[in-house]
């Protein structure tokens, strides 16, 4: 197959969606296909809307001899008219990658109203969907009102790929250390460091926290949690690594007891699985996909976004009792151990797309 791919920026770019996109690129290439990026400029929103009126992208699109277009729904901005173009112009199927929508995200409700337009317009655009959950699933074809042919291929979480064994696992639960929790994710609004540091502030327990991510994505938001962690006296027990490479980051996993990652909402939640392959019990929030990797009570737990009570008291009861989070980090690592890898993912997008072009 030729396929053509179009994101925003580099597909190095470091995020569960980019990382989903790039997974992809590299089973299809070494299936035998070619794979073309269409890389657009990242710009602000209003920028990207012109995006849909650009000759020359147009050009591109319909001359590249593709026998298939897959486009990252992130770029829904720059496609949602060009898209009604590009159909009458091409013989291929269009077919959307979706991670989370836009107007999913925690925001004040007329800006949200404000991103559902161009967002369903470009979903009525495309012939058919790769999503990377059923919940995502479920939000497009409630926003469409209908099912159009798609896939659900869930990320994976064995990218890092830990050789790490039950023995280890209980003697990291059962050692006399403070609670070690990890944060994995860029430092946004949505990811909701801000309540994670709420609850920790109310624990009498010994705690480290490592916060895991990029953090020039949101600098005032970064900004405002080093004013947070000065304000409730807890400079000495976070620690903010900024982005990792493998290592460094296999590292902080091996060496913590739990992860958490109580975002207002996520499409999936590929961290959410990594920190499980080193047996990492896993604190999710209550709305979007959390709830497809974690059972609550079982191998993690799931909050809602803004209660720090409840996320406090979870985290309590896995500090002072360490025989359950030796149980629950058994679970945690069964359940990364249960579920498909990248290439088993990327292999049915591939057999999905080959059957797209059968008609």
């Amino acid at each position: 197959m030729r396929v053509g791919l179009v994101i925003y920026g580099s597909l190095d770019t470091l995020s569960g969606g980019y990382l989903y996109d790039r997974k992809l690129v590299t089973h299809l290439r070494d299936a035998g296909d070619e794979v073309e990026i269409i890389s657009l400029p990242w710009r602000n929103y209003a920028a990207h809307l012109g995006d849909n009126f650009s000759a020359s992208l147009l050009r591109r699109l319909t001359g590249s001899g593709f026998d298939v277009l897959i486009q990252d729904e992130l770029n829904h901005p720059s496609l949602f008219f060009l898209n009604q173009k590009l159909r009458k112009l091409v013989s291929y199927p269009i077919v959307s990658i979706v991670h989370h929508l836009r107007s999913s995200e925690l925001r004040l409700a007329w800006q949200n109203k404000f991103y559902h337009l161009p967002e369903r317009a470009y979903l009525r655009s495309v012939d058919s969907f790769v999503f990377n959950s059923q919940t995502t699933r479920g939000v497009i074809e409630d926003v469409l009102g209908e099912s159009r042919p798609h896939v659900v291929a869930y990320p994976a979480g064995n990218r890092l790929n830990p050789q790490i064994d039950a023995a280890e696992i209980a003697a990291r639960a059962r050692a006399d250390t403070p609670l070690k929790i990890a944060f994995l994710g860029s430092v946004i609004p949505r990811k909701n460091l801000h309540t994670l540091l709420d609850a920790l502030a109310l624990l009498e327990e010994s705690w480290q926290l490592e916060v895991i991510g990029r953090l020039d994505v949101e600098p005032k938001y970064v900004k405002s949690l080093r004013q947070q962690i000065a304000r409730l006296g807890l400079d000495e027990a976070v620690h903010f690594t900024g982005a990792l490479n493998d290592e460094p980051l296999k590292a902080v996993l091996r060496e913590s007891h739990l992860l958490a990652l109580p975002s207002s909402y996520e499409g999936f939640g590929i961290a959410y699985l990594e920190g499980m392959s080193y047996g990492l019990p896993a604190i999710g929030g209550r709305d979007g996909a959390a709830h497809e990797i974690i059972t609550h009570g079982v191998d993690g737990f799931l909050v809602d976004a803004n209660d720090a009570k409840t996320l406090a008291a979870h985290l309590c009861e896995l500090a002072n009792d360490r025989e359950k989070l030796v149980q629950m980090s058994f679970t945690a690592r069964k359940r990364y151990l249960a579920h498909p890898t990248w290439d088993e993912s990327a292999a049915k997008i591939r057999a999905f797309l080959r059957k797209r072009l059968k008609g």
